[in-house]
């Protein structure tokens, strides 16, 4: 991301690497500032190019997304942040709930760079206000709980408190070895040095770009969309690990941008999931006992990877009983490299 960018600009080696003891120095605190505001203008646009997985706890599986659509962001002493946007969770009363949310903050931002070992960049952002929060329930998908005249206002008073409490715990975004290619978001306070739960271990010299690397739980007859994944450049290939645990299998489907959204739109729409609004470009199962590895050669283009634990979609048809309900847990790495 952005610090990075002005770290390494004009320099083929990282010179994070030899002004590092400079540059975290205490009283370089409006120098560091100043690199960060050299590319801020990046913010809004690194924002919307990504999804953000929504979990119970930094080391939960993913339960749901949010898919930011709307933001603007100015920086002086702090950054101010107004963004708004749409997505899905699930919970066992509910079962899937689609909302509207968003919120403007301020945060205060700084960054530093590990002492040893490898020369990692954290940027943190700090709260220091949080303005207005706004939750919206759009659908929720159990019956029993959508009788219950209450229960959207009851989600949205909830759900407006969650996003202000998550909001409040900052975030981190942390370049390895100072590169924009493996950027690590996470929400809440990294310490120096220390790294978020991460299911596949990467190899940061093989020049490929990580998407995401989580782990994600898709209960019955439900969806995870994970985009949009950008591929700017032709002779490009979508690497794909995943490894399934708690169902025999599942499908994982690469969708292009215009089928896979317009299917996020039905998803988000109905309560149901349904069918898929077109056709996916690539469909593999994904069974337990068996990872996947795929690396499949796309052009320049957006695309989504879904995992899909319904029976209107892919090869496998999974049993749909109320009674019984069994999710899938996926982990996952998700990168962009050079086709072979």
């Amino acid at each position: 991301m952005a610090v990075s960018s002005a770290l390494t600009q004009g320099c083929s080696c990282n010179p994070a690497c030899r002004f590092r003891g400079t540059i975290n120095q205490p009283e370089n605190l409006s120098m560091r500032r100043s690199m960060i505001r050299k590319a801020m203008g990046d913010f809004c646009q690194q924002m919307k190019s990504r999804n953000a997985p929504l979990k119970l706890s930094p080391d939960s599986p993913v339960i749901g997304r949010f898919y930011p659509n709307q933001c603007t962001a100015s920086e002086g002493d702090t950054l101010n942040v107004t963004f708004s946007g749409y997505g899905y969770a699930w919970t066992n009363v509910t079962k899937k709930t689609t909302f509207l949310g968003g919120a403007s903050a301020a945060y205060r931002y700084d960054f530093q760079v590990t002492e040893s070992g490898d020369c990692d960049i954290y940027s943190y952002f700090r709260p220091a206000r949080i303005d207005n929060t706004t939750f919206q329930t759009h659908r929720i998908e159990s019956q029993m709980a959508s009788m219950f005249a209450g229960m959207s206002s009851f989600g949205n008073d909830f759900g407006k408190q969650t996003l202000s409490k998550k909001l409040q715990e900052g975030f981190t975004v942390i370049a390895l070895d100072g590169k924009e290619s493996n950027v690590v978001f996470s929400l809440g306070i990294v310490p120096l040095g220390k790294k978020p739960f991460h299911p596949f271990q990467i190899d940061r010299g093989d020049g490929k770009i990580t998407y995401e690397n989580d782990r994600t739980e898709i209960h019955q007859n439900q969806r995870d969309f994970v985009g949009p994944i950008v591929v700017e450049d032709s002779g490009r290939a979508i690497y794909l690990n995943a490894a399934v645990d708690g169902v025999p299998a599942i499908d994982v489907l690469l969708m292009r941008k215009a089928e896979a959204e317009q299917s996020l739109h039905y998803y988000f729409e109905y309560p149901q999931a349904g069918p898929l609004a077109g056709q996916p470009m690539s469909s593999e199962v994904l069974a337990n006992g068996n990872p996947l590895k795929r690396a499949i050669v796309v052009p320049p283009g957006t695309y989504y990877v879904v995992f899909d634990n319904t029976p209107t979609a892919g090869q496998v048809s999974p049993t749909i009983s109320p009674l019984d309900d069994r999710a899938a847990v996926v982990n996952y790495l998700i990168q962009i490299g050079d086709a072979s």
